[in-house]
């Protein structure tokens, strides 16, 4: 077994053919071409599950550590990476950007400055684009984290902490089109974004502030934002006869009517199916003969999906949504159609 080109530890052997690595064959189906470039970058990143080590360990702390930002910068299709590293990053509650290495030298440097760290990233570890954020870098002592293929390229050996690739060959005919090696960068981007979020506590308090919008923010969504509430509601005492309780659930259209009573307080629900169940007895009923007592609730502080969950698991339409510290009072009423409007199911 050789060795690590950069830890000097014992190196993984595991790794794809590199005579002929991707021979065509006129006879192969589409599908089953495409099939097989998506089994060649899963192989990729399992090799690269059992070449990561303890440069990996020493990354996340550098992060974790930061008083600044985490420059990610990358040419070509490492750039493309690069860029979205950076934004997974920043979603997962650590400060990053994207510089272009080219756009660096002519006057984007300025946007590195000491508490940073950079994160760079090339196969090769031999792009000329990078050397002048580099220099910039080690300038500044601002440490440097690679992420590359290229054991002993210029960028591993300006780096402080070595995230190297295993050799692994291209999902491509010739060898040449960046798939497994872009496939294996992506793959270790999350990993660090992730084991950072991990260590820093991240939570879905936090998610929910970095993501406001689309379906993540919609999930996120606290139910006091989707419930009806105040005269929305369809509230009625205990004491209350079947046919005005009839009047209040059909005036507002939920299918339900929350029982409180004198102080308030959800004693009760009654739903369609209690009408069913009790049809012989509405003319002379009361609220508090037919509800179904300590009906489903959520606390305010629910998450959307959550509170969708709890609706789907329990197979209800409709759930009441309680104060966070007086469970027993109701502040609002979720029905499945606002999850629907929402575009979740």
């Amino acid at each position: 077994m050789g060795r690590n080109r950069v830890t000097g530890e014992p190196a993984l052997q595991a790794h794809l053919p590199s005579s002929a690595p991707f021979p065509l064959d006129p006879r192969e189906s589409m599908l089953d071409f495409g099939r097989r470039v998506i089994v060649a970058e899963a192989q990729a990143l399992s090799v690269l599950v059992g070449a990561l080590d303890a440069e990996f360990e020493r990354a996340v702390k550098l992060l974790l550590s930061l008083r600044g930002r985490v420059v990610v910068t990358g040419m070509g299709k490492s750039g493309h990476i690069a860029r979205k590293v950076a934004a997974t990053l920043a979603s997962t509650g650590t400060p990053a950007l994207f510089i272009h290495p080219a756009e660096a030298a002519h006057g984007d440097l300025g946007m590195l400055v000491p508490g940073d760290a950079l994160l760079a990233l090339s196969n090769s570890g031999g792009t000329t684009e990078l050397r002048p954020i580099l220099a910039h870098a080690a300038s500044l002592d601002i440490p440097i984290v690679a992420i590359s293929a290229g054991g002993t390229s210029p960028l591993m050996q300006a780096s402080d902490i070595r995230l190297l690739m295993p050799p692994v060959d291209e999902a491509c005919p010739d060898n040449l089109a960046p798939t497994t090696s872009t496939a294996m960068m992506m793959a270790l981007g999350d990993a660090l974004a992730l084991a950072t979020m991990r260590e820093r506590g991240t939570s879905r308090d936090g998610f929910e502030m970095l993501h406001p919008g689309g379906v993540i923010g919609r999930r996120l969504m606290r139910v006091t934002a989707l419930m009806h509430a105040g005269d929305g509601m369809p509230l009625v005492a205990a004491t209350l006869s079947m046919r005005d309780v009839i009047l209040v659930m059909t005036a507002r259209s939920f299918g339900v009517a929350g029982v409180v009573d004198a102080a308030g307080c959800l004693r009760g629900i009654i739903t369609d199916g209690d009408l069913r169940r009790h049809v012989d007895d509405l003319l002379t009923a009361t609220a508090g003969d037919v509800m179904t007592r300590d009906p489903v609730t959520i606390p305010g502080r629910c998450f959307a999906e959550d509170a969708l969950a709890v609706m789907n698991d329990r197979k209800i339409t409709s759930v009441f949504v309680v104060d966070d510290v007086h469970p027993e009072r109701p502040i609002g009423l979720i029905h499945i159609h606002d999850f629907l409007r929402l575009g979740l199911e």
